[in-house]
C-alpha cells in the first residue's frame, strides 16, 4: 500500500499572510511540519503542495519534496488532490492513501500520523479519518479557530462546529470536548469524490469542509490523539508555539539542515 503525505501550503492567508515561511526556532514553519511528518514510518513519501514560488524555492533549497499546483484552489483538499495526481504521473505509481497534513501544525508528532491511519488500515470500509484531541480549557473551547467535533460511540463524527460543542449549559460540569487536528487521511478515490461534491449549507455556515461529507450522507471516522499540540493561525499563536517548541526533543533530530 502506497501512503503519501501531502502538506498544502500557500502564502496568501487572510489571517496571517506569509505564514508557511514564518520563522519558529530558526526554521520556517513549513520546515518543521515537513521534517516532523517525514519521521512517520507509515509514510512512503511526503510532499509540500503549493502555488507560491517563494515556498517552492525554499523547499528546493532545503531538499524538501515540493509540487506546484494551481493558484485557484480555495480548499486544501483541492490542492492535495491536484498534487496527488501530479505525483502519481511523475512516479508512474498509484497512491492508495493520501494523508493531508495542514502546513500550520509545526508541533505535529510523527506518531499522530500513525494514529490517524489506524482506523483506515484496520477497516477497508473507512474512507476518511479526522484526528481529534481533547480541548484543554474553556479558552480553547471558545476559540473559533479550533474546530470542535462530537462523535458517536463508534467514533463516527456527528457534527463539527467552531462554537463549543456540546454546550454544557444544562449541566454543572464542563463537558469533555474534542477539537479537530488537521491530519486527515483520505483513500485516493474518496479524496477525488470529496472534491466533486457540491458545497453544503452547514459547511458554509460553520466554515468546516468536513460537514460537506456528513450532509451528503458519508461517514467521517475519528481517531483520538492525546498529544498536546497547537496550530498557528495568528502571529500570537506563532509566539506561543515557538516558546513551547524551544525544548522540543524532536527538533535536534532534523534542524541541522540548511535554513
Amino acid at each position: 500500500m502506497n501512503i503519501t503525505g501531502i502538506i498544502p501550503a500557500r502564502m496568501d492567508s487572510s489571517r496571517f499572510p506569509g505564514k508557511p515561511l514564518a520563522v519558529i526556532c530558526d526554521r520556517a514553519m513549513i520546515y518543521h511540519v515537513y521534517h516532523r511528518s517525514k519521521m512517520a514510518r507509515v509514510l512512503d513519501e511526503i510532499y509540500i503542495a503549493t502555488c507560491d514560488k517563494k515556498i517552492k524555492d525554499y523547499c528546493e533549497k532545503n531538499n524538501m519534496n515540493v509540487i506546484m499546483t494551481k493558484n485557484t484552489h480555495q480548499m486544501a483538499s483541492d490542492r492535495a488532490s491536484e498534487a496527488m495526481k501530479k505525483i502519481e504521473k511523475e512516479k508512474n505509481k498509484k497512491i492508495d492513501i493520501v494523508v493531508m497534513i495542514q502546513g500550520d501544525e509545526p508541533m505535529v508528532f510523527p506518531e499522530m500520523i500513525g494514529l490517524s491511519l489506524k482506523p483506515m488500515l484496520e477497516d477497508s470500509a473507512v474512507s476518511v479519518v479526522n484526528l481529534v484531541s481533547p480541548v484543554k480549557n474553556e479558552k480553547e473551547a471558545e476559540d473559533s479557530n479550533a474546530v470542535k467535533v462530537v462523535f458517536d460511540k463508534g467514533g463516527n463524527a456527528l457534527y463539527f462546529s467552531r462554537d463549543p460543542i456540546p454546550s454544557g449549559r444544562k449541566t454543572k460540569k464542563t463537558p469533555i470536548r474534542y477539537k479537530q487536528v488537521p491530519i486527515i487521511p483520505f483513500r485516493r478515490d474518496f479524496l477525488i469524490k470529496f472534491n466533486e461534491l457540491s458545497r453544503t449549507p452547514l459547511e458554509i455556515v460553520e466554515s468546516v469542509d468536513m460537514l460537506r461529507l456528513l450532509e451528503h450522507g458519508y461517514k467521517v471516522k475519528t481517531a483520538v490523539s492525546e498529544f498536546i499540540t497547537y496550530g498557528v493561525d495568528t502571529p500570537g499563536d506563532l509566539k506561543r508555539v515557538e516558546g513551547l517548541m524551544k525544548d522540543d526533543p524532536l527538533i535536534s533530530r532534523y534542524r541541522e539542515g540548511k535554513q
